[in-house]
């Protein structure tokens, strides 16, 4: 299956016309024609089943044939905090792969020890996007604007909030305090780690300290064992 991703449609719409770039690839691309069908998702659940009435390069339509509600595959919901990475590169793959494991929501977050304070949004949001389609899922991850660390713990999360450090101090595996269909927030720091000030405040805020094993790993690293190992919790 070909998915295609529109924020835009609901349950309602009966006709989609494509912008150039997609009609390009559409067509020209994917040499599909009138009378071809494409499957649509808008990031929320829904699969629409559609069929070309017009093949125009640069703007293509189809008309809705049939909508089916695809329900959440996952029982529990994860929200990853994470300290973009001075390579963005970096991040970028990380964003890739929790799409494709299964993620809820992500948060950059801008932490004392952050190399790297200023992000192209709209790029990562790409990045998600293609990766849902690529994996045929759909529900979209929601990808929040950055944030400052202290802004983020002000704010009520769903669920168990960890936050995991290298510093000394008593630290709890991942796995004995996440149960299955729970939620939880995971945070996760830049390349210098968090600062004491912020791992204290966090603590302070009821975050719970977690460490996940015994190597040191960079940060996207971190990030993506943390979503592993809550995919493993839940199975």
């Amino acid at each position: 299956m070909q998915l295609f991703f529109n924020p835009d449609i609901d349950k309602h719409t009966t006709k989609i016309t494509f912008n150039k770039t997609e009609s390009k690839h559409i067509i020209r691309v994917l040499r599909k024609k009138e009378g071809d069908t494409i499957s649509i998702t808008n990031g929320k659940g829904l699969l629409f089943k559609c069929k070309i009435i017009s093949d125009d390069i640069k703007k293509c339509s189809v008309s809705i044939v049939s909508k089916e509600e695809k329900k959440q595959s996952r029982n529990y919901y994860l929200h990853i905090a994470i300290a973009p990475t001075k390579n963005i590169s970096r991040l970028e793959w990380f964003l890739e792969k929790a799409t494709e494991i299964g993620i809820d929501e992500i948060t950059p977050i801008i932490c004392q020890n952050s190399e790297r304070k200023v992000i192209k949004f709209e790029r990562l949001e790409k990045i998600v996007v293609s990766a849902m389609k690529q994996s045929l899922k759909f529900h979209l991850p929601k990808l929040n604007k950055p944030i400052y660390f202290d802004d983020f713990l002000e704010r009520k999360q769903q669920g168990k909030v960890c936050i995991a450090h290298c510093e000394k101090g008593e630290k709890k595996l991942l796995k004995s305090i996440v149960s299955p269909k729970e939620s939880v927030t995971i945070l996760i720091g830049p390349e210098g780690d968090f600062s004491a000030l912020e791992i204290s405040k966090s603590v302070d805020t009821n975050c719970i300290p977690i460490t996940l094993g015994k190597t040191r790993l960079r940060s996207e690293t971190a990030a993506l064992v943390s979503v592993q190992n809550i995919s493993f919790i839940n199975q």
